[in-house]
C-alpha cells in the first residue's frame, strides 16, 4: 500500500491512464459483449496488409492494440483499449477477487518479502505470515536470482488448485521452512477501513466501487452502528471510480425512498433514471464526504447526489471532473474495449465532466494546471477560474448554487499541504522505503507490542530513529535535501509509524494512525458534530 501525497509530483505522475483515474462502468453487461471488426473494415484491412506485406517483421497484435486505442482516444479520454493482462487485472479488482495465493510483497535486495497476507487466503491457511522472506520456490533458489515484478507475477499466478511450494525464512530465523499450498480464490475488499474515529462518529474509507462494495459497506455500517455510531465520515479521496451500480447502491443507503440519485443518457442510450428505495440503513445520521482531485466518476456520482440533495457536507478539494459512463466489450483473446456509451447527470441536472476538447494530453495535465494556478491551496483560486465565473442554473434542494463542467466543488475547502509534503516525502513513499525499513529494521521492535492500541499509545518515532531511517534511505535516494528533511520531519515520523502499524496490524491500524494528524479528516469529523 502506498501513501498518497497531494502535491505537484503526484499530480503529474498519477495521470497516465484513464483507466486509473475516472473509471465508471455500466456493469449491466460487464464482460459479456463479443466485439469484432467486419471483414471490410479499413482499420482491420490495413493491419492485415501490414502483416502480409510490410518490409520488416512487425508485432501485429501490439500494433493493432495501439491503433485501436488511438482511434478510441480521439473520441474521448476514457474510451480505451485494454490488452489482455490489463483487462484481466482491471476486472479482478472490480469483481472482488482473483485466483492466486493472497499475499502482498516487496522486493528488497533481490529478495521477496511478504508484507501482508489476505485473511482466509491459501497463503494464510498454509501459515505464511507478514515479514517472511521467500528463499526457495518449488525446490529451487528464488532469492538472489535477479527477480523482477514480471518473474514474481509469473511464479505466483496460476490456475485454481495448482500447487506451489515456498521455502520461507521467518523473521530472526535461520531455518528455511517449507510450506505447500494450492492457489485458490482470494477475495478483495474495496473497503479499506471502518472504525469509530470520535464519539458516536464512524469513519469509512472506500478505495473503489467494486462488485462487493455494497455488501462490504452494509456490513461495516451495521458493525459501527452496533458500536453506537450516529454520525459518519465517508472518505472517497483517491477513489477513481468503478461500477455505477455500486455508487447508486451506496447512495441508496443514505436516502429515503423516491429520491432521484442520477440519470444517464447518450445518443444510443435512452434516459435512465436511478431512484432510491426504502431500504436505506443510514437515512438520518449526519454525513460528511471527503473528496479530492483524484475522486472521480463513481465517487462524483455519490458526492454529487449527496450535495444536490443536501444530504451530506462535502469536504476537501474539487474532484476530478469525469461525467462519462463506459461499457466494456471483450475480445476473444482476453483484450477489451472500454467505450463511453452515456453521460451521467446529478439530481439537479448538472454534468461534472470537464472539457476534453483540447486533446488527451491537455486533459490529463489539467490537475497539474490546477496546482500551478494555486487551486489546490485556496478556495478563492478555484472560484476565480472561468468555469465558476459563469452564471449557474443548478442549485441544491435548499437553493445553494452548485456548478457543472468541472467536478464537484466541496462545501468546505481544505487546502493541500505543500510545506511538509515535499518531493522527498513523495520519493520515500514511491520507492516503498517506509515499508522496507519496517521489514528490515523494526520487526523485533514491533514484537514488543501485543496490540495496536498498546503500540499506538506507547510508541513514538524518536529523533534517533528518524536519523537511522534517513541513513537507511540513502541506499535508495542518493541525494536528499537537508531543508526538505527538516520540513518533512514530522510527516516522515508520522508515515513511518503508520507503515509499521500497517505491516503489523493491517489497514484499520494504518488509517487510525495516519488520520490522527490528517487535517481534512479532522475537518470532516468536525462538521458532523
Amino acid at each position: 500500500m502506498k501513501i498518497n501525497f497531494f502535491n505537484l509530483f503526484s499530480a503529474i505522475i498519477i495521470l497516465f491512464m484513464g483507466v486509473i483515474i475516472g473509471t465508471i462502468l455500466n456493469d449491466r453487461g460487464w464482460g459479456r459483449h463479443a466485439f469484432s471488426f467486419g471483414k471490410d473494415n479499413k482499420l482491420s484491412s490495413v493491419v492485415r496488409l501490414v502483416h502480409d506485406r510490410y518490409v520488416d517483421s512487425v508485432d501485429v497484435d501490439s500494433l493493432e492494440g495501439e491503433t485501436v486505442n488511438q482511434f478510441l482516444q480521439n473520441l474521448d479520454p476514457h474510451s480505451l483499449y485494454l490488452p489482455p493482462q490489463r483487462a484481466q487485472s482491471v476486472n479482478e479488482k472490480l469483481n472482488g477477487g482473483f485466483n492466486g495465493v493472497g499475499v502482498s510483497y516487496q522486493l528488497i535486495d533481490d529478495t521477496l518479502y511478504i508484507t501482508q497476507v489476505v485473511a482466509g487466503s491459501p497463503a494464510a491457511r498454509a501459515g505464511v505470515i507478514g515479514g517472511d522472506r521467500v528463499i526457495n520456490l518449488n525446490g529451487k533458489p528464488f532469492s538472489g536470482t535477479h527477480l523482477t515484478i514480471q518473474t514474481i507475477h509469473k511464479a505466483f499466478v496460476g490456475p485454481k488448485d495448482s500447487g506451489l511450494q515456498l521455502g520461507l525464512l521467518h523473521h530472526a530465523s535461520a531455518k528455511v521452512l517449507t510450506v505447500n499450498l494450492k492457489r485458490g480464490r482470494v477475495n478483495l475488499s474495496s473497503l479499506d477501513a471502518a472504525y469509530i474515529i470520535a464519539p458516536q462518529t464512524g469513519y469509512i474509507k472506500i478505495s473503489k466501487f467494486a462488485a462487493t462494495t455494497d455488501r462490504d459497506f452494509k456490513a461495516a455500517l451495521k458493525k459501527l452502528q452496533a458500536q453506537g455510531m450516529t454520525k459518519l465520515t465517508l472518505d472517497l479521496r483517491n477513489n477513481g471510480g468503478g461500477y455505477l451500480s455500486a455508487a447508486t447502491a451506496m447512495a441508496d443507503e443514505f436516502l429515503p425512498a423516491g429520491k432521484l440519485i442520477l440519470y444517464t443518457k447518450g445518443v444510443h442510450e435512452p434516459r435512465t433514471d436511478y431512484f432510491s428505495t426504502d431500504t436505506g440503513s443510514f437515512e438520518k445520521g449526519k454525513l460528511a464526504i471527503l473528496i479530492d482531485e483524484y475522486s472521480a466518476s463513481a465517487s462524483e456520482v455519490l458526492a454529487g447526489a449527496m450535495q444536490d440533495l443536501d444530504r451530506a457536507t462535502i469536504v476537501g478539494r474539487r474532484s476530478f471532473g469525469k461525467g462519462l459512463v463506459q461499457e466494456q466489450f471483450a475480445f476473444k483473446d482476453g483484450s477489451a474495449v472500454n467505450l463511453t456509451v452515456a453521460r451521467y447527470y446529478t439530481p439537479s441536472g448538472r454534468s461534472v465532466q470537464k472539457s476534453y476538447h483540447g486533446g488527451v494530453e491537455r486533459y490529463h495535465n489539467e490537475l497539474a494546471s490546477r496546482m500551478q494556478k494555486g487551486e489546490l491551496f485556496s478556495a478563492k483560486n478555484n472560484l476565480d477560474d472561468s468555469l465558476f465565473q459563469q452564471p449557474s442554473k443548478y442549485h441544491t434542494l435548499s437553493g445553494k448554487k452548485v456548478y457543472s463542467g468541472g467536478g464537484i466543488m466541496p462545501d468546505v475547502f481544505v487546502p493541500a499541504d505543500t510545506v511538509s509534503n515535499t518531493k522527498l516525502l513523495y520519493d520515500l513513499n514511491n520507492q516503498d522505503i517506509f515499508m522496507a525499513y519496517v521489514l528490515q529494521k523494526m520487526q523485533g521492535k514491533l514484537a514488543k507490542y501485543p496490540t495496536f492500541n498498546s503500540f499506538n499509545k506507547a510508541y513514538t518515532v524518536t529523533d534517533d530513529e528518524l536519523t537511522r531511517f534517513i541513513i537507511y534511505a540513502t541506499k535508495s535516494l542518493k541525494q536528499m535535501d537537508s531543508g526538505e528533511i527538516e520540513r518533512s520531519k514530522a510527516n516522515i515520523k508520522r508515515y513511518l509509524k503508520a507503515a509499521a502499524a500497517h505491516f503489523k496490524w493491517g489497514d484499520v491500524a494504518y488509517y487510525t494512525s495516519i488520520n490522527d494528524e490528517d487535517v481534512a479528516v479532522k475537518k470532516a469529523v468536525e462538521v458532523v458534530q
